[in-house]
């Protein structure tokens, strides 16, 4: 016969055997308590009780006696994984379950129809399979004082914001995608302080930043904090992305008004699609201000803005905005490249007052297909954008003698100014092109 006794001190909170019984392997003996945590004492081997020696209540000393047994021959076996569903993974799986796009099939049919993605749906697309790892997926509205939680969960999913990291091409980039189906992608508490976090990651980790900045600007009906907080006077998300060294890439395809639109303006680099409104005020701010009515779309459209240079790209949908997010960030690594098959002798005229078209020059230069144009509409005297030449990436600036001879007027020399910022920036080196008669 085999006494099991106590290794130290503790208190005997249940006696899970009697006299007689068989106990497999593994099974519950005793159950002691200490310092509120509950200590399970299980069987060695198949056992017969034999005696019992304390009993619920008792203080434990180590070497006191718990109980007496004998070896048994048993065939029954514990189960070490019981097949029990833990409460608390139900609701975990349940919760993450709420921010799939199946939950909300109406919202995302509707989103749909209007020729958009949804939020989720842009960063499955970004970045490379299974790499996404999603910051503060679980918080929801601070309005837990004028709606229930379960109300907040299902219509208030991560509070309008899905941040992350992850990889795209094998690049460590962080990203902040705006869920324009979560209150108009309006910016509450818990959203800005998911933006800060993640900013604080990206510049810890000197990460870029791809932001899908669509939405209405600021909340203000989350009531759960400050005033002053809820107003958004001390808010440093604002700051703290513009500080951001960096690259910034900022995407929209919609409506993006007021702080969504702020976000977006300090962006190093602004891709728009063509079916997008970017505004600082949008229309409730507009006429708030005694300014009048307008429709949201009378706001800032992407043909506007890309005469007033606020876009560097404008493309069709957001599957091609995130291909060009790709491409871009993809510029600092070298490339396998083709040489590009023309002949340079005849582009440039014999005769020098002659025009000649600049981005036949460029096509001649750099490797195939590889030339991205920025602000195309804008500062029209002259050409830039990314490319590569023999497989290694660059900043290309070039005067546009199609226009006022080449000469550089204001618009060109913001534009060239602004890119050469962004290639210094980015650590790109610079192609220059020069053919010019000077300034205007």
């Amino acid at each position: 016969m085999t006494v099991l006794t106590a290794d130290g001190t503790a208190m005997v909170a249940e006696v899970r055997v009697a006299v007689g019984d068989l106990v497999p392997k593994g099974g519950v003996l005793i159950a002691t308590e200490l310092m509120k945590m509950r200590h399970e004492i299980l069987a060695p081997e198949n056992v017969r009780i034999m005696a019992v020696h304390v009993a619920v209540g008792d203080e434990l000393h180590g070497g006191m006696a718990l109980v007496s047994f004998e070896a048994a021959q048993m065939q029954t076996t514990v189960d070490a994984k019981p097949d029990v569903p833990r409460p608390e993974f139900i609701e975990f799986e349940n919760r993450m379950g709420m921010l799939r796009d199946s939950a909300r099939p109406d919202a995302v049919a509707k989103r749909h129809a209007g020729g958009y993605r949804t939020a989720r749906e842009n960063i499955e697309d970004l970045f490379d399979a299974e790499t996404f790892n999603e910051y503060g997926a679980l918080a929801v509205a601070a309005q837990r004082t004028r709606k229930t939680e379960e109300e907040l969960q299902a219509k208030a999913q991560a509070d309008g914001i899905i941040c992350g990291t992850g990889l795209i091409n094998g690049r460590p980039v962080a990203a902040m995608a705006v869920d324009y189906m979560v209150m108009a992608g309006t910016q509450g508490y818990q959203h800005h302080r998911k933006m800060d976090r993640l900013i604080e990651v990206a510049g810890r980790d000197k990460l870029p930043i791809v932001l899908f900045a669509e939405g209405g600007g600021g909340r203000p009906n989350d009531v759960d904090v400050d005033p002053l907080i809820a107003a958004g006077l001390n808010v440093p998300s604002f700051r703290n992305f513009a500080a951001h060294k960096g690259p910034k890439i900022g995407i929209v395809a919609g409506y993006c008004f007021a702080g969504n639109a702020a976000l977006f303006g300090v962006c190093d680099l602004r891709i728009a699609t063509k079916n997008s409104w970017v505004g600082m005020g949008g229309p409730a701010m507009i006429e708030g201000g005694g300014l009048g009515r307008f429709a949201a779309k009378d706001i800032g459209p992407s043909d506007l803005q890309m005469e007033t240079g606020l876009i560097d790209l404008r493309v069709e949908d957001e599957r091609s905005a995130v291909l060009a997010a790709k491409q871009v960030l993809g510029m600092s690594d070298t490339a396998s490249w083709q040489n590009p098959d023309a002949d340079l002798r005849d582009i440039v005229p014999s005769d020098r007052t002659r025009a000649y078209d600049m981005r036949r020059a460029i096509a001649g230069i750099v490797d195939d297909d590889s030339f991205l144009e920025l602000r195309q509409k804008f500062g029209d005297g002259i050409i830039t954008g990314f490319a590569r030449v023999k497989g290694r990436p660059l900043g290309l600036l070039a005067n546009n003698p199609l226009h006022l001879g080449g000469a550089i007027d204001a618009q060109a020399g913001d534009k060239a100014a602004r890119f050469l910022q962004l290639c210094d920036a980015w650590g790109l080196p610079v192609l220059t092109l020069c053919d010019t008669p000077g300034f205007m």
